[in-house]
């Protein structure tokens, strides 16, 4: 089995993201969480399947955001560079590392030819070192596209290069669990926020693994710490909440609740109770064992 955990640069239209559910479910995948977020305008759909299901149900979700988002006009604030922005695989039970490269270049090179979209491949299916951080490949997001694929260095690995006109490029990789874990604080100050990211990233001497944004919620006059977990042996969503706040409390400002976006494994969680890290939804809901258990 493996997990795909994919962003989709939609986050406000229900009937795209019912049909980009949809889609992935016919082709025979078990849909396990969608995580819908207005003020990134980006969702978050994880499902689970064996290699061909998977594959099917990645293309499938890639067909259906390209066919009805436009970045054009596409605004929100998280990074994006495409429709179907990141495709990311997960080996789960019985499955390797290699199951995932292997999926994420069949994926790749199916969404580069049969959709015209360029595919840049990271994380462990990265073609080259360079390749192998999202950040590095998402930057200059949509908008700065036509400019990247024009220098010979950062030709697609499939597809075109150049962007697709509505739908940009799409990143698909190969990696270990991620934990995508956000903290809102009681404050609109954006440089506050954006200080203590600077903080606690871990490419700053920070917390080990922790890759982090502050982002404006304008929708809720609020900011936020955004982040990715990427070693929860070393940082768990227990200790990345607890050292935000400290930061937050250092200046006078108190958390006002936090999330976990889409599902994460028990074993990142770190002891945090709902109580303790202010969780927006049942804990409970959010652990991926669970879910793959069923009801």
């Amino acid at each position: 089995m493996i997990e795909c955990v994919s962003n989709v640069s939609e986050g406000r239209d229900r009937t795209i993201l019912d049909g980009i559910v949809g889609a992935v479910a016919s082709a025979g995948c078990l849909v396990l969480d969608l995580h819908v977020d207005p003020d990134h305008n980006r969702s978050v759909v994880t499902f689970v399947g064996e290699e061909d299901a998977l594959a099917k149900g990645a293309f499938s979700l890639a067909r259906e955001a390209v066919g009805r988002i436009d970045l054009r006009a596409q605004r929100g604030v998280h990074p994006r560079m495409g429709a179907a922005d990141v495709i990311p695989f997960v080996p789960l039970h019985g499955a390797t590392m290699n199951d995932c490269i292997r999926l994420a270049r069949r994926v790749g090179r199916a969404i580069g030819e049969r959709l015209g979209v360029p595919v840049f491949l990271y994380e462990a299916a990265a073609s080259s070192e360079a390749r192998r951080n999202l950040a590095a490949i998402r930057k200059g997001q949509f908008e700065g596209l036509r400019a990247k694929l024009a220098d010979p260095n950062w030709r697609p690995d499939f597809g075109p290069p150049r962007p697709h006109p509505t739908a940009g490029a799409t990143a698909i990789g190969a990696r270990d669990f991620l934990v995508a874990y956000n903290v809102v604080l009681e404050t609109a100050d954006l440089l506050l926020a954006r200080r203590i990211a600077a903080t606690i990233r871990g490419a700053n001497g920070g917390l080990k693994g922790v890759k982090t944004l502050g982002l404006p919620l304008a929708g809720r006059g609020l900011v936020q710490i955004s982040m990715n977990l990427t070693e929860v042996g070393a940082t768990s969503v227990l200790s990345a909440y607890e050292r935000v706040e400290a930061e937050a409390a250092a200046r006078g400002v108190a958390v006002v609740e936090s999330e976990i976006v889409g599902l994460a494994p028990r074993a990142a969680l770190g002891g945090a109770t709902e109580a303790r890290v202010r969780l927006n939804r049942g804990l409970e809901d959010v652990i991926l064992e669970n879910r793959l258990a069923g009801p």
